[in-house]
């Protein structure tokens, strides 16, 4: 037999963690793709409409996207063999830097592995003991990783309020050490847009970095999907820009942008570029055909807005809690249905499942208690027969559940 099948004591209490997850009704299982990620797809089996994919502009598929990858792949092989700092920078990892740079308009970028790595990083990376982060209470946990790792205080401001960040940039104003202030530019759960231009402006005043990780921004706001520095027109007033190639990019990893010197510090001191392979060959040329694409195919994003602004209206008419009533909360292709109760958003998930949509429950840690969701994402790719047929599921089994009247 086995030893990994026999029962062991000492991992005991994962099960009885497990368990409790059970009887409240948050314990989930891995839903399946059996296919390319697209608006309609099969999960498990079951063929469903996806609304459930960060693929926002469907470049997943593109096909200026697959023969940059193939080509990449015939020319380069599988991997690069090695991390960036020894063996493993490739020509084409220094040309999809230099892409994404002119792309962004700044001196300069760093790509690392993941989004969650570029954002822990970074923080980890620029700041220590004796220094301050001050951030939003719901920045993406990567960022709340990195100030944790970074070991310097953390000061926690309430969601989108100015005057409680300044009060906190005030309390440290004499003290030594460098301030960070820090904002996610689209929260991935609310789908709202963080106030940048007063961030920015508190960061000026008080003499504190300003940096924003626009993971849900890159290829959706600004122009040809510049992010939300691009969208308040605040080029030059954020010290360092995170973004993402997993989303609307279509592939993997994450970047920062920033001047000379701080790219040049990264490389040197960002544990997560240190001590990672590089990306894949085809996985860098794929990204540089998808900024590509971002420049020269703007219906794409015209689309996923248009998509967007159906949906959310035709779901909020219905009768669902989209995060307010009569005012959304989300501004963006992220449209929460909030169900509050951690139980209930799963049940609902999975009988929105047995009817043909797919987007999944989220409940506590991942948001707050009693604020439990489904979180639907908008691509441009979603047909409107898609999108209404959806809405008409949405509609029915809400009633069903008692959700809506």
């Amino acid at each position: 037999m086995s030893t990994s099948t026999i029962s062991r004591p000492q991992l005991s209490y994962l099960t009885d963690q497990l368990n409790d997850l059970k009887q409240r009704g948050t314990h989930f299982k891995l839903r399946v793709l059996q296919e390319a990620q697209a608006p309609e797809c099969i999960f498990d089996g079951k063929r469903v409409i996806n609304l459930a994919s960060n693929n926002y502009l469907g470049l997943t598929t593109h096909p200026k996207l697959r023969e940059a990858a193939l080509a990449a792949l015939n020319k380069y092989g599988v991997g690069s063999g090695a991390v960036r700092t020894v063996s493993g920078t490739m020509d084409i990892h220094m040309e999809l830097e230099e892409k994404i740079a002119r792309f962004k308009n700044v001196e300069a970028c760093v790509v690392f592995q993941s989004g969650f790595a570029a954002n822990a990083g970074t923080v980890s990376a620029i700041l220590g003991k004796g220094d301050f982060i001050i951030s939003d209470e719901l920045n993406h946990a990567s960022i709340i990783d990195g100030a944790r790792l970074s070991r310097a205080t953390i000061k926690v401001f309430r969601h989108k309020d100015i005057a409680h960040a300044e009060e906190l940039l005030k309390e440290v104003a004499g003290e030594p050490g460098h301030k960070l202030v820090i904002t996610d530019g689209v929260f991935s759960m609310d789908g709202d847009i963080g106030p940048l231009p007063a961030l920015c402006e508190l960061a000026e005043k008080y003499g504190a970095i300003m940096m924003v990780d626009d993971a849900h921004a890159s290829g959706v706001l600004g122009r040809n999907g510049r992010g939300t520095i691009d969208h308040f027109n605040m080029h030059g007033r954020v010290d360092v820009q995170v973004g993402t190639l997993s989303k609307a990019i279509g592939a993997l990893g994450g970047y920062v942008c920033g001047t000379r010197e701080l790219i040049d510090f990264l490389y040197h001191r960002a544990r997560p570029f240190l001590f990672s392979t590089s990306h894949p060959p085809s996985v860098a040329a794929t990204c540089i055909a998808a900024f590509d694409v971002l420049e020269q195919e703007p219906q794409l994003m015209e689309k996923l807005w248009d998509n967007t602004r159906f949906f959310k209206k035709e779901l909020g008419s219905l009768g669902f809690n989209i995060g307010g009533r009569n005012t959304p909360l989300s501004e963006t292709p992220i449209t929460p249905v909030i169900v509050g109760e951690g139980r209930l958003a799963m049940e609902f998930s999975r009988e929105l499942f047995k009817e043909g949509v797919f987007t999944p429950g989220i409940a506590y840690p991942t948001v707050a208690e009693g604020k439990a969701r489904l979180r639907t994402i908008m691509t441009a790719t979603h047909t409107k027969d898609q999108l209404g047929k959806s809405l008409d599921i949405f509609g029915r089994v809400g009633k069903r559940m008692g959700i809506i009247s």
